[in-house]
């Protein structure tokens, strides 16, 4: 028996999702994918470039932002996303300290700058492809969603 759980669970994997599971997607699915500017007045988001090194990338449970002193995104784990409107409030975990030549520390650039702390970004949505930080000291310039063609 121990033996058939691996294909039990593959079959059950490939099975298809019902209707109601497939329409069941975050409030935040929008936000979904890379986007270009913030840190930076964004000038082409078509294309490969704008893929290549976004400034910020949504997931379902992660927002990436890109460091201007480091190689890595800063990976910030979601903990609730509310909606109004055009409006997403996210608050997220606590930052996870970067072992450095410091010692270990939270990292300066581990938020947004925005109001309310390190542990919360709100995003305002300005168009289909368009969002803003709004009041936020590090992202002053609107993002631009990358486009993949």
């Amino acid at each position: 028996m121990r033996r058939l759980w691996p294909i039990l669970f593959l079959v059950a994997a490939s099975l298809p999702l019902s209707a109601a599971a497939q329409r069941q997607v975050p409030p935040h699915a929008f936000l979904f994918g890379a986007w270009t500017g913030g840190l930076f007045p964004a000038v082409d988001a078509s294309g490969p470039a704008c893929l290549a090194q976004p400034s910020v990338i949504f997931t379902a449970d992660v927002v990436m932002r890109a460091s201007l002193t480091d190689v890595a995104y800063r990976q910030r784990l979601v903990e609730t996303v509310s909606v109004q409107g055009n409006r997403f409030e996210f608050r997220l975990l606590p930052a996870a300290p970067v072992l450095g030549a410091l010692g270990a520390r939270v990292p300066p650039d581990a938020g947004f700058g925005c109001p309310g702390g390190a542990n919360v970004l709100r995003v305002e949505r300005r168009g289909e492809d368009q969002i803003v930080f709004p009041d936020c000291a590090e992202f002053v310039s609107p993002l631009l969603r990358c486009a993949s063609r």
